[in-house]
């Protein structure tokens, strides 16, 4: 388990400062108390990442849940009740995982994969632009294009040029240079600079630069330009804030609703989260869906049961991981700790850490995924990869993480039906022989009621006396639709003096009487339909 631990060390430190602010401002966008975006990132790291058999992926407190956990505050008449639908939800997701669900998550497209990932990077570096420069009226992790503060992402942007924090911005721009001198230059020479983060170094000189310029006019950073983290007394007072879940209103059919709401989506997020983090390992390891639906139905009724908000996985703190070098699920363990014992034992001295020394961290996240070599090598191959990716990344800037993946998805699928179309079969014409064409036509792999209309019109447009020669030795599995339009089209044939040679794998037919029965459709599995 501590094989990796010189790079899960680092690598959680790293994790830990870029979750710490984001399940803060989670819990903000969210209308729920601050301290339960805490709990849901240390159950998300702990719990789920000990579960899990994801090994670089990590989970918490997701900004594509916010408008949902805000909604369903209000609707269902308190935060009590919402904890009951998050165990509820929790108890679903186990249930998704029993019976195998997590298999959906292997259809998403590559292209749209990949339109998430850059999306999310650029959505990352435009929303940390106003916290870089000191304007904080958005709080941390509210992903959306129309934000919780009534602006949308580019209105902020304008808004942050009339509202610059001069210390906040120097301090974020000596913090990405020490980060850009560690990736570029200190980490290659010497292994004290590999185990030291340059993310680290930065948050300790942001927190030294607002101790020495405290009270200072100019140079000064303001308590609202600070990390805001719930302040206990003593025990007493850190236990009163968790919160426990209202089971008195389990008849409530809202309660039912919403939790299957959140089951349904963090589901989905974890699923394309875990596609994507699989997708940017080094190591290229594939994660278990269905023990990923497991962990996390766990970890939510856990979360849930102590006054949590829902985890998913997540693929900012998984990327800013992996590009950490996190080599094992130890990284995303400890930094659930981190956070536990951060918050109990110094919360006083997380809030002297600036907003925009973490918005520089999460400056380098974004970039690295995306990075503007990803947009040419995308459209070198081609608009149909490039379209549903170009679509997706747009969607998810325009408006949020599911509809962007939702409209990305929508286009592939597109895309997949005219690929379909054009590839269902092989059209060859010949010369005329004995008075007749002679057109040769060799069916796909695999033919779907997606082809029937291409083949539709290619037999509608053969010419009256020819001789068509039908191949289907290569085919695998030929749908009974398609059958139905041969069988149909050997009506139509015998008017037109159209013969058909049928070349299967078991001979030759000149004309058969009856395709249906030729393939014996009839009695075989579908994989089979066409062993002839």
């Amino acid at each position: 388990m501590f094989r990796y631990i010189k790079n899960d060390l680092p690598a959680s430190i790293v994790v830990f400062f870029v979750a710490l602010p984001l399940c803060l401002g989670i819990a903000l966008a969210s209308g729920a108390p601050l301290f339960s975006g805490l709990i849901a990132g240390i159950i998300g790291g702990i719990v789920v990442g000990s579960l899990s058999g994801s090994q670089v992926g990590v989970s918490g407190p997701a900004a594509g849940l916010a408008a949902i956990v805000l909604t369903a505050i209000g609707t269902l008449g308190g935060y009590q009740n919402f904890l009951l639908a998050v165990v509820l939800g929790g108890a679903i997701q186990l249930l998704f995982g029993v019976l195998k669900a997590g298999v959906i998550g292997y259809y998403f497209p590559s292209s749209v994969i990949k339109g998430m990932l850059t999306g999310i990077g650029i959505i990352i570096i435009l929303k940390q632009i106003p916290h870089f420069f000191g304007y904080d009226v958005d709080p941390e992790g509210d992903f959306a294009f129309f934000q919780v503060d009534g602006n949308n992402t580019f209105s902020e942007i304008l808004n942050t040029l009339n509202n610059i924090s001069l210390g906040a911005t120097i301090i974020a721009v000596i913090g990405l240079a020490i980060l850009l001198l560690w990736d570029k230059v200190l980490s290659k020479k010497g292994k004290i600079f590999q185990l030291v983060q340059g993310p680290l170094v930065a948050v300790v000189l942001g927190i030294l630069f607002y101790v020495f310029t405290k009270g200072n006019a100019v140079w000064g950073i303001s308590a609202e330009h600070l990390v805001s983290v719930p302040i206990p007394e003593d025990a007493t007072s850190f236990m009163k804030q968790f919160s426990f879940p209202n089971f008195g209103a389990i008849t409530d059919s809202q309660i039912w609703v919403t939790a299957f709401t959140i089951a349904l989506v963090a589901s989905l997020e974890t699923l394309l989260c875990v596609e994507a983090t699989d997708r940017i390992d080094p190591q290229k390891r594939v994660t278990p869906t269905n023990r990923e639906l497991l962990a996390q139905g766990a970890g939510n009724m856990i979360s849930g049961l102590i006054g949590g908000l829902p985890v998913t996985q997540v693929i900012v703190r998984s990327s800013a991981n992996i590009q950490s070098g996190g080599k094992s699920k130890m990284s995303a363990i400890i930094h659930g700790f981190f956070l536990l014992i951060s918050v109990i034992m110094i919360p006083r001295l997380l809030n002297m850490i600036p907003l925009s020394v973490l918005a520089s961290i999460l400056f380098i996240v974004g970039f690295k995924l995306a990075k503007p070599a990803l947009f040419i090598k995308m459209y070198e191959l081609g608009w149909k990869q490039f379209v549903p990716f170009i679509v997706t990344v747009l969607g998810i800037v325009f408006t949020d993480l599911l509809i962007g993946i939702s409209l990305g998805l929508a286009v592939g699928i597109v895309v997949i039906l005219i690929k379909s179309y054009q590839n269902s079969h092989f059209l060859h014409i010949e010369d005329k022989s004995n008075g007749k064409h002679k057109i040769k036509m060799t069916l796909a792999e695999e033919v779907t009621f997606f082809n029937k209309g291409a083949i539709l019109k290619e037999l509608e447009g053969l010419p009256e006396d020819s001789y068509l020669e039908l191949d289907v030795r290569k085919t695998r599995y030929l749908d009974n639709d398609i059958i139905e339009i041969l069988q149909d089209f050997s009506e139509k044939a015998k008017n037109r003096h159209i013969d058909i040679k049928l070349v299967s794998e078991k001979g030759v037919v000149e004309n058969p009487p009856s395709y249906i029965e030729f393939f014996k459709l009839n009695n075989k599995p579908a994989h089979k339909e066409v062993t002839i």
